[in-house]
């Protein structure tokens, strides 16, 4: 009798949670089909809870309406204490089995944010021997991408911890930061942005440059000195990031750089608008990134599937 009691048991759980992981009730935007299309997300790793499962289902289903080419993970898809190696139970809590939807099986281009430098950097770069579809092949890389026959765009990961002074001053915390060779990135950057030739240049890191934040003025302060003249220098169209935890869209005066900070993909943060605010929310949500040969389209998509912001560059 017992037995029978916990079996009906179990089911009515196992129904249960079969219908609290049904699908949300979004809508899913559609973009243009003649561009090419990926997603922008970021401060991701939060074992399923807070709204990450279910942004992680509208991610797929967003994917499954539209051809996404690619994901660009902006760092922290871990959060909290980073991983210990490649076999960490957290890669399926954070990642593998939150990110499961069938089109999300695509290229995940990764970067390290400030979280997984509490842990094994190591690991997240060699994680990319690990899974098909993670790509993390060093600290900071390119990835060229055709848009059609005669332009093409470039997107420039790099690896923004260790250009900040606060992380290389605390080794208790970030043990791997103080390690890099700072100099050695800043100028293979410059070196890349100025003989880039493609259509469009694009630089993704996990720390902003300019952001309305309570986080320290000194992270943004190290990132505008070190940072910004080079791409200011080298015309990069647009620098995406994180960090923050929502949607940001900054035009510094005397700057033609367009920064953009996308929100968590779970867990996200208030804002409210500062200098060269063009666009800010604090609704946490992913962004989607359409390109074509003359135009750039970034659209911040909410945890709902709404599209509340919408900006392009023409060229």
């Amino acid at each position: 009798m017992k037995r029978t009691i916990f079996i009906f048991s179990f089911i009515l759980l196992w129904v249960g949670l079969g219908a609290q992981t049904s699908a949300p009730p979004f809508s899913v935007p559609s973009f243009p089909k003649e561009a090419t299309h990926f997603i922008v997300a970021n401060d991701l790793g939060r074992n399923g809870y807070y709204q990450q499962k279910p942004i992680a289902a509208l991610m797929g289903s967003l994917a499954e309406q539209n051809d996404i080419e690619f994901i660009a993970a902006a760092g922290d898809v871990h959060h909290f204490m980073g991983v210990a190696s490649t076999s960490d139970p957290l890669w399926m809590t954070n990642y593998e089995r939150i990110y499961d939807h069938p089109e999300l099986m695509i290229d995940w281009f990764a970067i390290l944010g400030n979280h997984e430098y509490r842990g094994n950097t190591q690991a997240v770069l060699d994680y990319t021997q690990v899974s098909r579809r993670w790509n993390a092949p060093s600290r900071y890389y390119t990835h060229t991408f055709q848009v059609d026959d005669t332009s093409d765009c470039l997107l420039v990961f790099i690896d923004t911890t260790p250009l900040i002074g606060k992380y290389r001053k605390d080794p208790a915390s970030y043990p791997d930061a103080v390690q890099q060779d700072d100099y050695q990135q800043l100028e293979w950057l410059h070196s890349v942005l100025a003989n880039a030739t493609q259509t469009w240049k694009v630089v993704i890191g996990h720390h902003p440059v300019y952001a309305e934040t309570k986080k320290s003025a000194d992270e943004r302060a190290d990132l505008q000195s070190r940072l910004a003249p080079i791409l200011d220098a080298n015309q990069v169209d647009l620098y995406f990031c994180g960090h923050i935890h929502n949607f940001q869209h900054i035009r510094p005066e005397n700057s033609q750089v367009e920064y953009v900070v996308n929100s968590a993909a779970s867990l996200s943060r208030p804002v409210k608008p500062t200098e060269g605010t063009v666009f800010c929310s604090p609704d946490p949500g992913f962004t989607v990134c359409s390109v074509s040969s003359d135009r750039f389209t970034f659209s911040f998509v909410n945890h709902q599937g709404k599209v509340i912001y919408e900006y392009s560059l023409e060229k």
